[in-house]
């Protein structure tokens, strides 16, 4: 029986590659249909220039603040005890569909070229009114790509709107990944502890950002005051105990707008103040480098001249300070690489052996975007595709580029596709 079951996934995991190639064929069509003006936009950025002077890189300061042990201990009395990451895994009640089930329009968000190996989509009804955001997976989390026993996949979500209307919170689904032909997921609340951990709010935010280092999940925080940057921790998940819209307590207990768990911040990181003071807005890591590190960028308009800045900031090794960031005595984290790309319109951001790789937005909505890469000493490069060899071959709308070490892909997801697809083949593509 085990067997008959490993030769069906296996027949399946055969036809949805198949389906995948042959998808990759009809966008490749498609992309013979980008106007001239779409085809020669995102003229070659050039290579990346170092920021070394101290002018330059102070504005790239963080300053970091804890949330008090005695709020979230608080919290945590009042909510039940914190849980991790497999209770949450064991309450996946939700599927992914595998892409040759998803609909035509659903899987134009996915790359042209190269090629995705593995896509999924989200289910409409579940996902609507909400954006997709940032993706980071175990293979982030820890060296061996598993969080205990378990291969997991974090997607963040953002509520269209403002917070007004009912919009602005941010979610996060905790996808199993432990047999990818069938994931399932649950859904967690994105929270600030308030009233001294008497109460929660939910973070407003949209999550174009996420990383998960070791036992920390650091997120964007854009449009929640004035911090850059919310850090959560992965042992401290709580329970929704009431299903309604409300977010934080209600009468007869929790409500977390739906999700059946909370995620309360245990910190954040404020930018410097002064002129130029940077706030991420794409993260990943890079564990290429001594120590691991968290690589940022900035989101510039792609109409806009000004060149952008990334940079990377390193993790402590510090005793206490697991998945936080390297700080100074005066508690700011500071860039310890940065350079300016004139890619302009810049998205998503992965760092790589000394390789930069930029997601360009898509100039117009629905259409595809570019992927560059980038070092100090080479000419910048990205795929071309189509007969008029554009160079928009990259999925429109991808906020996250996040690099699974064990299995050489990379994950992104994009409208209400998530997808995956190795390195190796980008880098293929790129010549």
């Amino acid at each position: 029986m085990k067997q008959r079951g490993r030769h069906r996934r296996r027949k399946r995991g055969q036809a949805l590659r198949a389906f995948l190639a042959g998808t990759a064929l009809a966008l490749t069509a498609a992309a013979t249909m980008i106007s001239a003006s779409q085809a020669t936009v995102a003229a070659n950025p050039g290579t990346l220039k170092p920021l070394t002077s101290a002018a330059d890189t102070a504005p790239l300061r963080l300053k970091e603040s804890q949330v008090p042990k005695s709020s979230l201990d608080r919290l945590s009395a009042a909510m039940g005890r914190p849980v991790g990451v497999s209770a949450v895994l064991g309450s996946a009640d939700r599927l992914l569909r595998d892409a040759i089930d998803c609909t035509a329009g659903e899987r134009t968000a996915l790359p042209v070229e190269p090629t995705a190996t593995a896509a999924y989509c989200w289910d409409a009804a579940d996902t609507r009114s909400w954006r997709a955001g940032a993706v980071t997976t175990s293979g982030d989390a820890d060296d061996d790509g598993l969080w205990g026993a378990n291969r997991v996949i974090l997607s963040a979500w953002s509520r269209t709107g403002t917070a007004a209307e009912g919009g602005g919170l941010a979610r996060v689904a905790f996808v199993d990944a432990n047999d990818l032909n069938r994931p399932t997921y649950s859904w967690a609340l994105l929270a600030v502890p308030v009233d001294d951990g008497r109460d929660f709010r939910g973070l407003v935010s949209q999550v174009s950002g996420m990383v998960w280092y070791q036992n920390k999940l650091l997120v964007t925080a854009s449009g929640d005051g004035g911090d850059a940057l919310y850090v959560y921790d992965m042992n401290r998940v709580q329970r929704a105990t009431v299903d309604s819209s409300a977010v934080g307590r209600v009468r007869g207990g929790w409500s977390a707008d739906g999700a059946q768990w909370v995620l309360p911040a245990v910190a954040s990181y404020r930018p410097a103040a002064g002129t130029g003071a940077a706030r991420p807005d794409y993260l990943s890591l890079d564990r290429s480098t001594a120590p691991d590190s968290l690589v940022a960028s900035e989101w510039l308009s792609g109409d806009d001249d000004t060149a952008g800045r990334l940079w990377r900031y390193d993790f402590s090794g510090a005793p206490g300070r697991s998945g936080l960031l390297a700080t100074d005595t005066g508690g700011y984290a500071r860039a310890a690489e940065a350079y300016v790309t004139k890619a302009s319109g810049s998205g998503p951001v992965l760092s790589r052996d000394s390789q930069w790789y930029l997601g360009r937005a898509a100039h117009t909505e629905g259409d595809h975007g570019t992927l560059w890469r980038q070092n100090p000493k080479d000419p910048a490069k990205a795929t071309r595709c189509g007969a008029d060899e554009t160079r928009s071959c990259w999925s429109g709308e991808s906020e996250s580029l996040s690099y699974w070490e064990q299995t050489g892909e990379v994950w992104s997801q994009s409208g209400r596709m998530l997808f995956a697809l190795p390195l190796a083949s980008i880098d293929r593509s790129l010549g």
